[in-house]
């Protein structure tokens, strides 16, 4: 992956203020895949006091997106036209990670994936698989 491809995709990563509200960072972006890592927040729980279903969906979307715009041109974005998720198992743990990977990429529409780990005391634990469909757009 060249070096603009990277760069555009950490400038478009860092204007979302909802990653930034999430306390999420992208940790690897190569070519068709992208992790995104989210520590589990106190702000982030939901009633049983694990990670809420919504930290991990936000996450793993995005780094689906992400993971399709690493084969678009320069000057495309995506956004999501729909996607699903299968909650395996509870958030439980420090942190989320997401390993966002690009299935089929395309001119109308790039096929992606999205596998959602939880991470505690060094263990990582499946807990969520989320598949999509990307649409490429102009910028």
């Amino acid at each position: 992956m060249d070096d603009a491809t990277r760069t555009r995709i950490h400038t478009s990563f860092d204007a979302q203020s909802m990653m930034a509200t999430l306390g999420a960072r992208l940790s690897e972006v190569s070519h068709g895949i992208v992790k995104i890592e989210a520590p589990i927040l106190p702000g982030a729980l939901q009633q049983q006091g694990f990670g809420h279903a919504g930290l991990t969906f936000s996450i793993g979307d995005s780094a689906a997106g992400y993971a399709a715009l690493t084969s678009l041109p320069l000057d495309m974005e995506v956004v999501t036209a729909e996607i699903k998720i299968n909650l395996i198992a509870p958030a439980r743990g420090e942190k989320l990670v997401a390993i966002g990977k690009l299935v089929k990429p395309g001119k109308r529409l790039c096929v992606v994936t999205s596998e959602v780990f939880a991470v505690e005391n060094g263990q990582e634990k499946l807990i969520a698989i989320l598949q999509g469909t990307m649409v490429p757009v102009l910028t």
